[in-house]
């Protein structure tokens, strides 16, 4: 279990508060608005109405004490740079900031974030790439290059093992797993039989997918 320190409860904010403590996190959300803490209360550990740009509010909260601070502020970039910049001044172990817009990013990074989230830029990359092939049903990005992939059994792949295929080799692709019925089996070896009953989760990057299926 950890703890974080989410600042910013709007709807990426507050999706994420409820997230993270469904996987049994500890979480205390702050927002200057009482109307979006009261709406959060009932989600996390601990709620506080706070404006993350006073310095001394922040250091109230202990910050150092939180394993990841995160902060979701949307709309008010200069409020979420100096709150950036505050966590950081003040100790924080890891600050993870939310941008809006590409220049965003680099300012954030500038000023104290360990890491930068795009929710918007990342979920529409995930769902050019998902809904333009109908034989990928879900996708992880690991970084520019890879990512890790749910696809169907290619027809030319049914009813012959890994080892026949020569996965790896041939098409520079890994099978993680197999999944059947809704449950995940990882225990892949060459004698792994595919079938069409099963769906495929692979790591290799996008341009390798697109060949394997002739798109």
């Amino acid at each position: 279990m950890k703890s974080f320190l989410v600042i910013g409860l709007g709807r990426f904010g507050k999706h994420l508060c409820y997230h993270l403590s469904n996987l049994g996190h500890e979480v205390m959300a702050v927002d200057r608005d009482e109307r979006m803490v009261n709406e959060a209360i009932d989600l996390v550990s601990e709620a506080r109405i706070g404006d993350g740009t006073d310095k001394e509010f922040l250091a109230s909260l202990g910050v150092r004490n939180f394993d990841c601070c995160i902060v979701t502020i949307s709309g008010d970039f200069q409020s979420s740079l100096e709150t950036t910049l505050n966590l950081k001044e003040l100790g924080a172990k890891h600050v993870v900031s939310r941008a809006e817009r590409d220049p965003q990013e680099k300012f954030l990074l500038r000023n104290g974030a360990d890491e930068v989230v795009y929710p918007e830029k990342q979920m529409a990359k995930i769902a050019a790439i998902r809904y333009s092939s109908e034989h990928i049903l879900d996708y992880v990005s690991i970084d520019e290059k890879y990512g890790m992939f749910e696809v169907t059994v290619p027809e030319n792949w049914k009813g012959k093992t890994v080892g026949q295929l020569d996965i790896r080799r041939n098409f520079n692709i890994n099978i993680v797993g197999l999944k059947c019925d809704g449950k995940f089996n990882v225990a892949v070896s060459p004698s792994t039989l595919l079938t069409g009953d099963d769906t495929l989760l692979v790591v290799g990057d996008y341009k390798t997918i697109q060949k394997i299926y002739k798109i």
